[in-house]
């Protein structure tokens, strides 16, 4: 089971994020579960293992190069 985080919401903005739900057919963890997928996309950062692991195959290699040798 997931751990359980509160958050604190205004009434309007509540009364707003229940008419989406219903419009979209959509429970508050579904829209609070995109919202945060959506944020962390924005930030360049990933939502998953899943996410994790491809970033970090597809980043560059760095490869720290051996300084040159000076001849006698």
């Amino acid at each position: 089971m997931s751990p359980r985080k509160l958050i604190e919401i205004d009434d309007e903005t509540l009364r707003e994020l229940q008419l989406l739900g219903r419009d979209s057919m959509k429970d508050m963890q579904d829209l609070a579960d995109e919202a945060f997928r959506d944020l962390l996309k924005k930030h360049g950062r990933p939502s998953s293992l899943k996410d994790a692991l491809r970033k970090s195959a597809r980043a560059p290699r760095v490869v720290n190069p051996k300084p040159e040798r000076k001849g006698k």
